[in-house]
């Protein structure tokens, strides 16, 4: 069985194949990298469920394959819940992980830490070719820290402080899987794709 994950973000289809390979759910990932001629739609939604559906329905219909996709992003109180859906271009368009986080510190360098409370959100949609659809979210709280710390991890990982004081960059897989957003949600969606999964066999 082969899943699609509507991402161009390799460290998203790692973070996938070990979670499948971790509950033993016997399906191979793999990106849209893997079909250069594919166009993803804009992601236009207002909400992240939004745009997980656009992206792996408009992916489904288009490619004739199982796809999930995703779309997340950090969610700041102090700053109204931006950058939300527009977490990976906060910076602008072109701009980087480095850039994003550049630009979140210096909108919070002037709030205090005892108001700095984030959460990372994720969406998923599971889509089918025959228009069919399953959407799930998760979520993962913590604050902002002043300063970056860690390897691991993509996005806002690095100034992203749990509650027990690492950065979700500190991290490994294992550990971030078992409490990230991205996680949660992909526990909900794990019923569908071991199923799938079976029913393949």
């Amino acid at each position: 069985m082969k899943l699609v994950l509507a991402t161009m973000n390799p460290g998203k289809v790692r973070e996938l194949t070990d979670m499948m390979r971790k509950a033993n759910v016997d399906i191979t990932v793999c990106g849209l990298m893997d079909y250069p001629g594919y166009k993803s739609p804009i992601e236009d939604g207002e909400t992240f469920g939004e745009n997980a559906r656009k992206k792996a329905v408009t992916a489904a219909e288009a490619l004739g394959e199982v796809v999930l996709a995703d779309d997340s992003g950090l969610c700041v109180d102090a700053l109204d819940g931006a950058p939300g859906v527009y977490s990976a271009r906060f910076a602008g368009e072109g701009h980087n992980d480095e850039a994003n986080i550049e630009k979140l510190l210096e909108r919070l360098k002037d709030v205090p830490d005892d108001k700095r409370q984030a959460r990372f959100v994720c969406s998923l949609c599971l889509a089918f070719p025959n228009g069919d659809f399953f959407v799930a979210e998760g979520d993962c709280c913590g604050s902002i820290a002043r300063a970056k710390r860690g390897k691991n991890g993509f996005g806002y990982d690095p100034v992203f402080l749990l509650p027990d004081g690492r950065m979700m960059a500190e991290l490994d897989q294992t550990e971030k899987n078992l409490i990230s957003h991205r996680g949660a949600a992909y526990r909900l969606v794990m019923p569908q794709l071991r199923a799938l999964a079976k029913e393949s066999e």
